[in-house]
């Protein structure tokens, strides 16, 4: 059931959002050149790792030795704008109808975080990651990682399709109101996690 609402709701907000969705590849495009998308390995269901799909909100920088340059001197501007509005998030649709993501999930973290959790925080791989959650509508950055986890927990243990379609409306409210989006992330343990994700 879960799955099958996943993809009806995706393919219907592709087809709502895709002047949104070209506008904004157009945007990238003409400011950050190409590609327009930007691929990241993140750890889903169980742990498996797939590519999650964004748009891109980061220049190509690289020192003397080519390496890429920390992610404060190569994101823009319009990288910042762009992901205040949460928009370069859009293109996970596709995680979504590909079956690596649901609409609904706990968000899927860095893999490098993998080696870190607690078997109880490891639970939260139980379920498939998904474009937003229960933290992201309970607090969002103005939570510690512990207490996002642990509210990703209480989501796969509670979750039902009932509670999915409540998280959704509250999503929308909070990106309305960009409740919770410019707070800086915090971190457990100071070297547990990572501080920030890159793009």
């Amino acid at each position: 059931m879960k799955h099958l609402v996943d993809i009806i709701i995706s393919l219907i907000a592709l087809i709502i959002l895709s002047p949104i969705f070209l506008l904004v590849a157009y945007k990238v495009r003409k400011n950050l050149g190409a590609p327009i998308f930007f691929y990241q390995e993140r750890p889903g269901k169980d742990g498996k790792i797939f590519k999650m799909i964004k748009f891109r909100s980061m220049r190509n920088a690289f020192d003397q030795d080519g390496n890429p340059l920390p992610d404060e001197k190569r994101i823009t501007s319009f990288g910042h704008k762009l992901r205040a509005t949460t928009l370069d998030e859009m293109p996970q649709l596709l995680n979504v109808l590909k079956g690596d993501m649901s609409i609904v999930g706990p968000r899927p973290q860095m893999k490098d975080f993998l080696k870190h959790y607690t078997p109880h925080q490891m639970r939260r791989h139980e379920v498939k990651p998904g474009m937003t959650g229960l933290a992201q509508v309970s607090g969002r950055n103005h939570l510690s990682w512990e207490e996002k986890f642990d509210l990703d927990v209480k989501y796969v243990e509670t979750r039902t399709i009932w509670l999915d379609f409540k998280i959704m409306f509250k999503t929308v409210l909070v990106m309305l109101k960009k409740e919770g989006i410019n707070a800086p992330d915090q971190v457990v343990g100071a070297t547990r996690f990572s501080q920030s994700e890159s793009e």
